[in-house]
């Protein structure tokens, strides 16, 4: 990921978050959703395309390239992880975690990520642990996780 910024990490996970809810992307989408301009939204999309991240058909849909996609289920993944990790610590609210996870997910370091990972898979609820997706969902119990943790 080292050929894209921040910004461009932010895109990718707003392309494929609109994309499972939706199911196709546009422009004015991602606009939407990072609070940005149409404009902003083009000059970054260019950006991605230039780099592979993203195709755009004729349609005008916005498509992630296989390479788009690995690269923006690893930020999305980065993301539940540290929002599940701050519920879990802190006890914030989801919505809080997730804006903290915002503006975090982009600075740690890999062997941080998983020593997080590690912490989190030993101290996730029976449930959350046997479903294994402490990086794939965000979890709602995680205030009652503290109940049920493994020992």
């Amino acid at each position: 990921m080292a050929d894209i910024h921040e910004s461009g990490e932010d895109y990718l996970e707003a392309i494929l978050r609109i994309e499972a809810e939706k199911g196709k992307v546009r422009s004015i989408d991602v606009a939407k959703k990072l609070g940005v301009s149409k404009p902003s939204v083009s000059r970054a999309m260019g950006i991605l395309v230039e780099h592979g991240y993203l195709s755009i058909p004729n349609s005008g849909n916005l498509e992630l390239t296989e390479k788009g996609r690995e690269t923006a289920n690893k930020i999305y993944a980065r993301h539940i992880l540290l929002t599940n990790f701050l519920v879990k610590i802190t006890g914030v609210s989801v919505e809080q975690a997730e804006e903290n996870a915002c503006r975090i997910e982009h600075d740690i370091d890999e062997d941080v990520r998983n020593g997080i990972r590690a912490w989190m898979e030993k101290n996730s609820c029976s449930e959350c642990s046997k479903r294994g997706d402490i990086e794939s969902s965000i979890c709602y119990k995680a205030l009652d996780c503290s109940k049920n943790v493994k020992k």
